[in-house]
């Protein structure tokens, strides 16, 4: 069964194998000792699952069951998924096949 975003009143349940993802904010980047404003800064490529979906359906009817699971924290491709606004909340939907890797631990 899908799980749901809790941070956020609304309810989303992403479909197959797509999953909603919070990106983590970077802190301040300084290089050379000058500060980087938020408009030069890449976005950051690391984020918490919020959300997954029930998994890929192969054309047997067979489930193919999700790597990552809410509260993981993942590694994603640069220009990989969709952004969208939840209540105030910048999240990401993208395919798992986007996601590069999950950090062990959190960190």
């Amino acid at each position: 069964m899908a799980a749901t975003a809790t941070k956020t009143a609304t309810k989303v349940r992403p479909l197959h194998d797509r999953v909603i993802v919070e990106r983590l904010e970077e802190g301040e980047q300084k290089v050379g000792g000058i500060i980087i404003p938020d408009t030069a800064k890449e976005k950051p490529q690391q984020g918490e699952v919020l959300a997954v979906g029930p998994g890929r359906i192969l054309d047997s009817g067979e489930r193919i069951k999700m790597d990552v699971a809410d509260g993981d924290r993942v590694l994603f491709a640069k220009y990989a998924g969709t952004e969208f606004k939840l209540e105030e909340e910048e999240l990401l939907i993208l395919s798992e096949k986007d996601i590069l890797a999950v950090m062990e631990n959190g960190k």
